[in-house]
């Protein structure tokens, strides 16, 4: 491939988490392909006491511990460059979704911050980060787990890793609504069968009837999306919306 691969550098004291995950499946194949380069940047290499101690008690008393700021301005800056994108993995960042993903697919270089125990210096977020991430609304022990599930969201929409890019299209979130059902052999399983119009050969009414489903089912599950449509001008003013199962 001619393409410079994504570069993702995840700043952390557990990097050694990441390696199982990079190990397997999709991720192992991009990298070995050159599509992804992804390090694990180990927070404690920029410590300078002999503890290496990363974290102390916050100013102004309360639980826990808090990162401390100097080893993080040091690891981000090992690694920063111009165009590079600083996103700390937090509980207040932008919730993360296919369209983030795809904007973070089209960039060069990705920089994690991974915060762990009560969270990170302020001085953190006012200097260094560009971007707040969150996955969702619930806590995590740190932050190398919410990091691997953007890596893995973003490597699969960058072109090629999948090998058919219709792949990355053609699913759930990839149009505002949830993929339409799937079926492969046997045709009939215990009594159940699979919609004759797959076995058709049909293409044209196949395609009708996947954007069928796929609409109802997200009116069944995830209305709010179709309402994003049509904030975004996608659906018509007066089109109809089904009620959350």
């Amino acid at each position: 491939m001619d393409a410079k691969p994504l570069r993702m550098d995840v700043v952390t004291i557990f990097p050694h988490m990441l390696d199982g995950i990079l190990g397997e499946s999709i991720l192992k194949r991009a990298e070995a392909a050159g599509y992804i380069q992804v390090r694990g940047i180990d927070l404690r290499d920029f410590t300078t006491d002999v503890h290496r101690t990363t974290d102390d008690r916050p100013y102004g008393g309360g639980p826990g511990m808090v990162m401390k700021p100097e080893p993080i301005f040091k690891a981000v800056a090992s690694v920063r460059e111009k165009r590079s994108r600083v996103i700390l993995m937090s509980p207040q960042g932008r919730v993360f979704n296919q369209a983030v993903a795809r904007e973070l697919a089209a960039e060069e270089h990705l920089v994690f911050i991974c915060g762990h125990y009560e969270g990170v210096d302020e001085r953190v977020r006012e200097a260094l980060v560009t971007d707040e991430i969150s996955i969702g609304d619930y806590v995590l022990t740190n932050g190398v787990l919410p990091a691997a599930v953007v890596i893995d969201a973003v490597t699969r929409l960058i072109p090629g890793v999948l090998g058919h890019d219709e792949s990355a299209v053609d699913e759930s979130f990839s149009h505002g609504k949830l993929e339409y059902p799937q079926y492969t052999r046997p045709a009939v399983y215990e009594g159940m069968t699979v919609p004759d119009v797959l076995l058709s050969g049909h293409h044209g009414q196949v395609r009708e009837w996947r954007q069928q489903q796929a609409r109802e089912r997200t009116q069944q599950r995830r209305p709010d999306l179709l309402t994003d449509e049509r904030r975004e001008g996608i659906l018509p003013t007066g089109s109809k919306q089904g009620r959350s199962a």
